[in-house]
């Protein structure tokens, strides 16, 4: 993630964090009471005997894309089988291309048509985004039970705007989109998610873990980098290849298209690791590559095996920071740093999934904090954000700025993290977490998920409630 909110790390936190930091107003129980209700049944046992399977019925969806020559234009068709686990009578896809800083940059994402047997009708909500609306919504013409399928397909235009810092985007020569389709926003066991788009650089989505594939059209000249295990590229034909992978528990999809040189390796652990540098970039893939392998193994020395079998980099233009997809990091940055903390979300947000809007300090904070474990002059830049005021736990719409935001979610919620684990010692703290870890694997996991792993650390549930990452009702008892 990055020095926008994306993707920060804990070397970025500390140039946002200065400036104000005093004036943050506490409001543990007003920020707590804002985040909706999760409607959860009681957590699983903290520590299973081996990390959770996906879910058998989780969603299967087919992307089918096509970069067209002016490199700013993607045209697509989404297929989706979906299996509810409580009844609906619609689905709702994200459109995050709408959000309002993408689109005041030029990107924007219509759909053009939808299909099905069981398809009544759509609409668009407009959730907080910009025209034609942040929320995609197919009506059925009856009502899903629990367990019963359907299937859509959607067909979608992305328009993305010039290259800077951002999920979309063009530059000379190369193109790039994550999130860039209609994003399904279930949650097992919850339903629909129609969290509100906020003002701020951060995350506000929920999607399960998705059984996927995704085949993309470019220029021959270029090389595709997706999420996924690719496959060999098509031979030339009108000028253009075909490119495909598969990842069977992807939450969300990301693509890099350029004249990216390239390099492949496996970790200790078996992990396939690829990674792709632009000409003139300022690390060649070699050394990018190195840098990967070394983040992966030092990451599973104390979070436990990698979540995927592939791991894909793609540096593009130093827009600075990172962006992370399942299986995929789209890296604007050189920083080893900020490349440590985009891998760490392969774990959280990744495999350990959360509602980006009612919870982002599942993800961000942990991936800071592990980023600050791996290296330690992150975790002496963090050192000072325990006294932050303000509740680590509070909901996107409860940070007035972007600052604040930043300061709690990154910031102090990194640096509570290593407080917790040095309160309780570093080896129980690192056997609780990889409980978590395995217990929440594949899943939309909440605060109630770390208060159950954590249950016997009482020291280190004392510094996440002080800090309000926790509160009362996610201890179990």
């Amino acid at each position: 993630m990055t020095a926008r909110a994306r993707g920060l790390s804990a070397a970025a936190v500390l140039l946002v964090l200065l400036p104000g930091c005093t004036s943050f107003a506490d409001g543990l129980a007003a920020d707590r009471a804002a985040a909706p209700s999760t409607g959860r049944p009681d957590p699983e046992p903290a520590c299973p005997a081996e990390r959770a399977e996906p879910d058998p019925d989780r969603p299967r969806i087919a992307l089918d894309l096509r970069l067209e020559d002016d490199l700013s234009t993607v045209t697509g068709t989404e297929a989706v089988t979906f299996t509810p686990d409580r009844p609906t009578d619609e689905l709702v896809f994200r459109l995050v291309p709408n959000q309002p800083g993408s689109a005041a940059a030029g990107h924007r994402l219509v759909v053009d048509d939808v299909r099905g047997a069981d398809v009544a009708g759509s609409r668009y909500e407009l959730a907080g985004a910009t025209e034609p609306g942040g929320l995609y919504v197919v009506d059925l013409e009856d009502e899903l039970a629990a367990g019963q399928s359907t299937e859509v397909e959607l067909d979608f235009t992305l328009t993305l705007g010039a290259g800077s810092f951002e999920r979309f985007g063009t530059d000379t020569g190369v193109s790039w989109w994550a999130s860039g389709a209609p994003l399904l926003a279930w949650e097992p066991g919850v339903g629909w998610a129609r969290d509100p788009f906020v003002g701020l650089s951060g995350e506000t989505t929920t999607s399960p873990a998705a059984d996927t594939t995704v085949q993309v059209s470019a220029p021959a000249a270029l090389t595709v980098l997706m999420t996924g295990a690719q496959e060999p590229p098509s031979k030339p034909r009108d000028g253009r290849r075909t490119w495909r992978s598969s990842e069977p528990v992807a939450r969300d999809v990301a693509v890099a298209v350029g004249e990216f040189g390239s390099a492949e390796w496996a970790t200790p652990g078996g992990v396939h690791v690829r990674v792709g540098t632009l000409p003139g970039a300022e690390l060649e893939p070699a050394a990018l590559l190195e840098h990967t392998t070394d983040a992966i193994t030092q990451l599973e020395g104390f979070l436990g095996p990698f979540p995927y079998d592939t791991l894909t980099v793609a540096l593009l233009p130093d827009h600075g920071g990172g962006i992370e997809y399942p299986s995929l990091i789209l890296q604007a940055t050189p920083s080893r740093e900020v490349l440590v903390h985009e891998v760490a979300h392969m774990w959280f947000y990744g495999m350990v999934g959360n509602s980006q809007f009612r919870d982002p300090w599942l993800d961000e904070a942990f991936a800071t904090y592990a980023e600050a474990v791996v290296n330690p002059s992150s975790a002496r830049r963090l050192g000072f954000a325990t006294g932050l005021h303000g509740d680590v736990g509070a909901a996107m719409d409860r940070f007035p700025t972007q600052q604040q935001y930043v300061a709690r979610v990154y910031g102090k919620g990194g640096a509570t993290l290593l407080a917790a684990r040095e309160a309780a010692g570093a080896d129980a703290f690192d056997e609780a977490l990889r409980c978590y870890v395995d217990a929440a694997a594949w899943r939309i996991a909440t605060p109630e998920d770390v208060g159950t792993a954590l249950a016997e650390l009482p020291a280190a549930v004392d510094v996440l409630v002080r800090a309000g990452a926790l509160d009362e009702d996610d201890l179990p008892g």
